[in-house]
């Protein structure tokens, strides 16, 4: 089994099988590169790019322009998430078709939220780069990924 949540060390002795619990309280939150935004990582199988993230941002925090690269699925539990096509609040859900591109942020109260990706977002730097949102060159940290759901599509 590749799919692994982040810092469960409770989770290294199990079984392949077995089915892992996440106490969510008890993970960190980590620094994204971006002012006002945290996530801990729910789950994570890098080899095909899985993702689910429970993020927190900040009041009026913005996500600048970033593609999403396959479906991306948010249920927003507090607070509320923008873009310039509407709001989604507390209680609601958002998805977003592959290649759909933009700029998000919390609303005035802020935002938690679990975010599922089939593929991490790529972010468009004002200077060329194309990255995560740590930070990391999208391309040497999910093209591989990419790549094999591309192929195995056709």
């Amino acid at each position: 089994m590749s799919a692994i949540t982040p810092n469960a060390t409770q989770h290294a002795k199990l079984p392949p099988m077995a089915s892992r619990f996440v106490d969510v309280a008890a993970l960190p939150w980590q620094k994204t590169i971006y002012e006002g935004v945290e996530a801990k990582t729910l789950l994570l199988e890098r080899a095909t790019g899985l993702l689910t993230v429970l993020l927190k941002m900040a009041p009026g925090t913005k996500l600048p322009d970033h593609e999403h690269v396959l479906i991306e699925q948010t249920w927003v539990l507090e607070g509320s998430l923008e873009c310039g096509e509407g709001v989604c609040r507390a209680g609601q859900f958002v998805w977003r078709p592959a290649g759909s591109r933009h700029e998000a942020w919390a609303g005035a109260e802020g935002g938690l939220m679990i975010a599922m990706f089939q593929i991490p977002n790529r972010f468009y730097e004002k200077d060329g780069r194309e990255i995560d949102f740590l930070g990391n060159d999208w391309k040497k940290s999910w093209g591989e990924a990419y790549e094999r759901l591309e192929q195995s599509s056709v």
